[in-house]
């Protein structure tokens, strides 16, 4: 879908030469005229970026970002403010303050202009399906996580020299409550981490040991898995020093010359900050809802969705390695009557308890699920027969061994019922590659029922191998 892009300029010439390059450039330009014009065009349109020139005939444009940001429809549209090349200090001050994401002196360079768009669409994109995801799993009922805490921010300061990390972080203490570290550039190669921590912010000059450098320690952190979240700063001395449409698109989310005010360079950053930290809670919420896709929240085992899933890998795996695997299907004896004599809190006492025994029954490398009310399905992957013969005897041991206490000190003593089903390359128990996984692994899962049945009609308390197998 080609992006939408809002031109919010009074003067005629400088709306039509952006739309022009924007347009040449893939994306479709909307056009307004003023700020009234503008906060109804995005609430309406939604685009997917807005270029605000910060002088208007009726609002100026700090009080069209405020506007934008207290609005729930254009809270996170991305802003990019346009302003003149001799502007004070303090406009840009407030412009950050009221919520744009970046800045440009006018007039734009193109490249400049086009790299910097992409790259806040880039992150919005990100950001927007990350929320999809979130809301997708809120329809399916998996709950949110749990809040995080709001803890001071983390920034690594890596600079050409240490005199000049030292400076710069003296004068960014004086507006910011954030924590900042300096790093040297070697150490940060080592993995990125401050005291097992990734930084939020990586802020790193341009050019360290050699010009340049400092872009290609970003890309370096960029494609590792515990820096790649994180947001990067590119300081430069220099506009003629630093392509800032390489930088950009190598994944720099912010440029900044070092002449830059602290309180400007704070706000910038605490911006960064911010965006980040919604990425992280949205992350976090997709994390723990995927989770909660595949988990039973009674017992904390994984659910019969991914035990299925599972079992037809360890399949798999055992097709292509030739080496054999074991199930068990595992069902408390008596369960009922558990439930009908101490309710429903009783019998789920017992059920965490027998979850909590036959985890720590099994190997690492075992899978274990719930998959029905008091029934569990354990895959035993490459194992020999009386290898998983043994494991079953362990299980069924240490369950029925030892009490397991109710409320009121009541001590009730459980047994379960086993059905194995064994599949050997060896004894061509193992499917060919022509029978679909999803075929074989419902006639495995049936075999082991079968056996859990004859263990049933035997009396309980058993264990039976499946016929086919032994």
């Amino acid at each position: 879908m080609v992006g939408k892009i809002l031109i919010v300029d009074d003067v005629a010439t400088n709306r039509i030469v952006l739309k022009v390059k924007l347009t040449e450039a893939g994306y479709h330009a909307l056009l307004a005229v003023d700020g009234t014009t503008a906060l109804a065009m995005a609430a309406k349109e939604r685009p997917d970026l807005i270029l605000l020139d910060v002088s208007l005939p009726d609002l100026d444009g700090v009080t069209v970002l405020q506007r934008l940001r207290a609005d729930p429809l254009t809270r996170t549209i991305p802003v990019i403010a346009l302003v003149g090349t001799n502007a004070h200090h303090s406009l840009r001050t407030n412009v950050f303050r009221a919520g744009a994401d970046a800045f440009l002196a006018k007039p734009v360079d193109d490249q400049t202009l086009l790299a910097r768009i992409r790259s806040l669409i880039r992150n919005a994109d990100q950001m927007d399906g990350l929320a999809r995801d979130k809301g997708k799993l809120a329809l399916m009922g998996f709950a949110e996580a749990t809040p995080m805490l709001e803890r001071p921010g983390l920034l690594a300061l890596i600079t050409a020299t240490p005199e000049r990390g030292l400076h710069l972080r003296h004068a960014l203490a004086q507006h910011s409550h954030d924590r900042i570290v300096l790093i040297p550039p070697d150490d940060c190669l080592r993995n990125g981490l401050i005291d097992g921590t990734a930084p939020d912010i990586f802020l790193i000059d341009s050019d360290l040991a050699s010009p340049g450098a400092g872009l290609r320690l970003m890309s370096e952190l960029r494609s590792r898995a515990p820096t790649r979240n994180a947001r990067f700063c590119i300081l430069f001395s220099e506009p003629a020093q630093i392509n800032a449409a390489m930088a950009f698109d190598l994944g720099a989310n912010e440029l900044i010359e070092v002449t830059t005010g602290a309180e400007e360079t704070a706000l910038r950053l605490a911006r960064l900050l911010a965006r980040k930290r919604e990425a992280d809670r949205l992350r976090a919420s997709v994390r723990q809802g995927l989770r909660l896709a595949v988990i039973d929240p009674l017992t904390g085992l994984h659910n019969r969705r991914y035990g299925l899933a599972q079992l037809t890998a360890i399949h798999a795996s055992s097709l292509s390695s030739r080496q054999p695997y074991a199930v068990l299907i595992v069902d408390l004896d008596r369960f009922k009557t558990v439930n009908d004599r101490f309710g429903h809190a009783g019998g789920d006492t017992v059920l965490i308890e027998v979850a909590s025994r036959l985890r720590n029954g099994l190997r690492d490398q075992d899978m274990l699920a719930r998959i029905g009310g008091e029934e569990f399905l354990i895959a035993l992957p490459d194992i020999t027969l009386a290898e998983a013969r043994g494991i079953a005897e362990r299980l069924g041991e240490i369950i029925r061994n030892s009490a397991i206490v109710l409320e009121q000190d009541i001590a009730l003593f459980i047994t379960v019922s086993i059905g194995l089903a064994f599949c050997s390359a060896s004894a061509g128990k193992i499917a060919s590659a022509d029978q679909p996984d999803n075929d074989a692994v419902s006639q495995i899962i049936a075999r082991a029922d079968h056996a859990l049945l004859a263990s049933k009609s035997a009396g309980r308390n058993k264990i039976t191998i499946s016929r086919s197998a032994a």
